[in-house]
């Protein structure tokens, strides 16, 4: 899939460079390359008018990235991800998890992506969650297997769609990428300045990928970063009606299922003691809240075939 979005993929590389340069203003740092350019006869008229025309394009597209955009780059990235894990062939269990998590998304800041929320379960015993760019949200079996009541898979959910609400992903590409991408200054000056350029741009976008991809299934995002997914999805939960507290019954299960130095959500997050510690603070301890036996028997159903 990767290799299908390459020539997709440069040109999204180019829409997200300009975010290095907001502090300084794009077009005003081109416009004065291009003078100086044409008064040294480094480049032409035509080329210093392109480089400008290219610029002011991109300052006006990268004020912020597009749906459009990020659904693009979110592809990629699931790609990515789907190359490490083989996806999870149980069809009422798939339709279950999207259900949920869709009708969750609907409850947070960002409840319509480009073409939507898309939720699918990984055949791993890792215990474990990715959120990608544009609403593309992928699950472990062993974390499903975690779960005891709907509440809590929709604790693991709404933290997701908290990844995505914060375009966490996004802000995982490296300053490097977006500056090497910004010099070549965009397509027209790819076009009149030959195919290697081309070719560095087509490499920074994939690099970006790469970049998000490490981060989610390697490095793991910051402290900061879980605690407002954390944050987010107590909101996101309360709004649809489910009890915030299920997150910390969730993390500490996990806290007591975890290997220290295992390759799933332990090596990519905090601690869970951490983040229930976090939590503390914005949300009352209590029991678990009586549930509608609607919601245990579909629950129930759903995870038979686990």
């Amino acid at each position: 899939m990767i290799r299908g979005l390459r020539w997709v993929g440069w040109g999204i590389a180019l829409m997200v460079c300009p975010l290095v340069m907001l502090l300084s203003g794009c077009t005003t740092v081109v416009e004065g390359v291009a003078e100086v350019g044409k008064a040294t006869g480094v480049v032409t008229e035509q080329q210093a008018t392109s480089m400008v025309r290219t610029a002011r394009a991109i300052d006006k597209s990268f004020e912020d990235i597009t749906p459009e955009q990020e659904y693009y780059l979110g592809r990629a990235v699931g790609a990515t991800i789907l190359t490490r894990y083989s996806v999870y062939r149980d069809e009422q269990l798939t339709r279950y998890v999207n259900l949920l998590g869709q009708s969750l998304a609907l409850f947070s800041d960002k409840p319509l992506t480009y073409k939507g929320y898309s939720f699918l379960v990984l055949d791993s015993d890792e215990i474990n969650a990715f959120a990608a760019p544009g609403g593309y949200i992928f699950v472990t079996r062993g974390m499903l297997g975690l779960c005891r009541s709907e509440d809590e898979l929709a604790a693991v959910l709404a933290h997701e769609i908290g990844h995505v609400q914060m375009a966490h992903a996004l802000k995982a590409i490296r300053t490097s990428r977006l500056t090497s991408a910004f010099t070549i200054l965009g397509a027209e000056a790819a076009r009149t300045f030959g195919g290697s350029d081309l070719a560095e741009l087509t490499d920074a976008f994939e690099g970006s990928i790469s970049d998000m991809s490490q981060t989610l299934m390697n490095s793991g995002y910051a402290r900061s970063q879980e605690k407002e997914a954390d944050l987010a999805a107590i909101q996101i939960l309360k709004r649809a009606g489910y009890d915030p507290n299920a997150l910390v019954r969730m993390l500490q299960t996990m806290g007591h299922d975890l290997k220290p130095g295992g390759p799933d959500f332990a090596k990519t997050h905090p601690p869970p003691e951490a983040r229930i510690a976090g939590l503390r603070s914005v949300l009352p301890e209590h029991g678990p809240q009586p549930v509608p036996a609607a919601r245990k028997a579909r629950f129930a159903q759903a995870m038979n075939g686990l």
